[in-house]
């Protein structure tokens, strides 16, 4: 049987080949379309039972199949996949305009939503209803006959464009190697780095030592190299990705123009005035003007402190470093630097007490503390060597979810770290299906007979992808569309995880989860200490560099006229202009590697990091108003946590959700102390 037909159990990640891509995605999408043809033929009962299960059965094979060629173009991309990949990705696209779109389909739905049956269905269900009904308006099922064509092309063509930005980037990202014969040049790398680059040189039959642009081999440079020109080399390589500085096939800047052109055309037919406005529809904000609002007080706030650290970042790098000019390449230089100076530690002394196996046993043992389930190894096929599998247990020992964890960075992996469902939870009959999560990361491996040691930073990142692995696992949802992350509101989606990453600064947490990779030794209280006086080290520049994001990505898709004179570069110096104290070079091309808006989901959804991360710091203080002389693990205020955040998933309103936690709205007091931005006490 072809792998990708099997629904049986987890995906046969050993046998899938690019050759079987093909066959499977027509054999799923004619499924998919003669099942369609069947639930709205004449004569079809207008009840869940007769149209809308079977749809969904049908819809969900489709989805899994295509979610696991979508997860090896991401994890394992070669030019064999890549092919199978674009030559399915528009017959994918194609049905899912159709769809969105198929009137019978709407007409079922309409009428199930105006009949006595639709206040007999369960929650859940009504809620995955409305959703549908939404959906088709946002898909164009109410256009006439000409503009729906005209929408589907367009929807086709944007699925395309995505992908070729994604993988435009990825193949600027692998381009570039520098191969660094002089040791002298490399002073100040820790020797994990030198490690890893000195293996990277040997594996290519190399002398000397090899980088590139992916962060484990990017970021030392940048933190720490004595080399100004080295770190400018790797600072220019990386911020000009993508762009008119490499070969025009791999020049993201025309798919920038075409993408935003055809997310305002199609905005345009479906009736909102802009993408931003189209796109805030099934969000908890409401508008885009709310959104900018929001983001210039956040702004307005964090400036005094970015000022502040700005002027002091400048100031030492011209006294102790003797840089008269901060350039970009300098800035994490001489912010490690200054930082060393202050608290008395580098991350490099900080990232020894961090092996993977401590991390990952501090991480299951937080988690069952919290939620009261059990994190067991497993096995599974998967599509590396370097990929875990594990099963997550309730608390009698059954088993309520499974994820994969793939940790470490290489060529053929996008960038980042990130999420994913593999298969969501649902009832079938009388069988709850188990969810299965992705987890992917791209920290540094292994080297030198060391295991895997991560920062500070990379723990954070981790408890982040966690919390949404969470999300999707702990769900008690039985309707695969608001099941886990399904049906939850992307501006309130980054909320788990978010939250999650604030048990990295609790002692009675962090203290279980460290060991000295030399001697054994547990991260000293006094060393902790230090890293919490650094907590918010700058985080009025960090901060502003996300707003500044955010504002970019909101005026993009709201203000911003595809057919006008100003580019997406032109804006983004604007918007610089209000927030930016400290402006990258003019020639940097940031937009082409921001892939989160032009080949992710984040377009005119950017402001979800800070939205949420109001939500979840707001979410994270009743653990701390709970807090006891054990510390801040509350099983109580956690079980509350999962039982009205992460249970519900997308089956009601995130505001709803939020308010059954907490007890009221959210506020923004939290999010300000837990970044050092409130007024000292008089």
């Amino acid at each position: 049987m072809n792998p990708l037909l099997d629904f049986s159990g987890l995906p046969r990640y050993a046998e899938i080949r690019p050759a079987d891509i093909s066959p499977a995605i027509d054999t799923l999408l004619a499924q998919a379309r003669a099942c369609l043809a069947r639930v709205t033929a004449p004569g079809v009962a207008d009840d869940w039972a007769s149209f809308a299960m079977p749809l969904e059965d049908a819809n969900e094979r489709l989805s899994r199949a295509w979610g696991q060629v979508s997860h090896l173009h991401g994890v394992l991309d070669s030019p064999e996949l890549r092919a199978a990949y674009n030559e399915n990705l528009p017959k994918v696209t194609q049905y899912w305009t159709e769809l969105g779109q198929d009137s019978a389909l709407f007409a079922k739905f309409k009428a199930l939503r105006g009949s006595p049956a639709y206040d007999a269905l369960s929650a859940e269900r009504r809620r995955v209803a409305d959703n549908w009904l939404r959906d088709f308006h946002l898909g164009g099922a109410d256009l006439p006959d000409a503009q729906k064509l005209r929408y589907a092309a367009i929807h086709d063509e944007l699925a395309r464009l995505s992908a070729r930005f994604s993988e435009n980037l990825l193949d600027a990202t692998n381009a570039f190697t520098l191969l660094v014969a002089d040791r002298a040049r490399l002073a100040g790398l820790p020797d994990d780095a030198l490690g890893a680059a000195r293996e990277a040189a040997q594996k290519d039959d190399k002398e000397g030592w090899k980088f590139t642009l992916h962060m484990p081999s990017l970021l030392p440079v940048l933190q720490y190299s004595e080399d100004r020109s080295l770190r400018e080399t790797l600072y220019r390589a990386n911020v000009t990705r993508a762009s008119e500085a490499g070969p025009a096939e791999r020049d993201n800047t025309p798919l920038i123009a075409d993408i935003l052109r055809l997310r305002r055309e199609e905005s345009v037919l479906l009736g909102y005035r802009t993408f931003a406005e189209r796109s805030l529809v099934p969000k908890m904000a409401d508008t885009p003007a709310q959104v900018i609002d929001f983001l210039n007080d956040l702004a307005g706030r964090a400036r005094p402190y970015a000022e502040r650290d700005a002027a002091e970042l400048r100031e030492f790098a011209r006294a102790e470093l003797g840089l008269e000019t901060l350039e970009s390449w300098d800035l994490a230089y001489a912010s490690e630097k200054l930082r060393e100076r202050r608290y008395a530690f580098s991350e490099q002394e900080v990232k020894q007490y961090f092996p993977e196996d401590a991390v990952l046993g501090g991480l299951f043992k937080l988690v069952q503390g919290l939620f009261g389930v059990t994190v067991r190894p497993a096995s599974a096929p998967v599509w590396h060597e370097d990929v875990r599998f594990f099963d997550v247990l309730g608390a009698t020992g059954e088993r309520i979810g499974q994820f994969y964890l793939d940790l470490y960075a290489r060529e053929t992996k996008r960038g980042g770290a990130w999420m994913d469902d593999a298969i969501g939870r649902r009832r079938k009959e009388a069988a709850i299906q188990t969810p299965v999560a992705y987890l992917n990361c791209n920290f540094s491996r292994p080297t030198l007979g060391k295991p895997a040691l991560f920062t500070h930073d990379e723990v954070s990142t981790l408890f982040h992808e966690f919390g949404h692995g969470l999300h999707h696992l702990l769900t008690r949802g039985e309707e695969l569309g608001v099941s886990g992350i399904n049906g939850v509101e992307w501006d309130a989606v980054e909320l788990p995880s978010q939250f999650m990453e604030n048990f990295c600064w609790e002692w009675e947490v962090l203290s279980g989860m460290t060991r000295h990779v030399e001697t054994g030794a547990s991260l000293p209280r006094a060393l902790f200490d230090k890293m919490t006086a650094a907590k918010n080290f700058h985080s009025g520049l960090g901060m502003l560099r996300q707003i500044e994001f955010s504002l970019f990505d909101m005026l993009l898709h709201h203000e911003h006229d595809p057919a006008g004179n100003e580019d997406a570069f032109a804006l983004l110096e604007r918007v610089r202009d209000q927030v930016a104290v400290m402006r990258p070079p003019a020639w940097g091309r940031f937009p082409n590697s921001f892939s989160h808006i032009f080949a992710g989901g984040y377009a005119a959804g950017y402001y979800s990091y800070k939205w949420a991360e109001v939500l979840s710091a707001d979410a994270y203080a009743a653990f701390e108003e709970a807090r006891t002389s054990e510390g801040v693990v509350s099983p109580a205020v956690g079980a509350r946590f999962r039982d009205e955040v992460l249970a519900v998933g997308g089956s009601r309103d995130a505001a709803l959700s939020f308010r059954a936690f907490r007890g009221r709205d959210p506020q923004v007091e939290a999010l300000l102390r837990h970044c050092g931005m409130t007024p000292a006490p008089a």
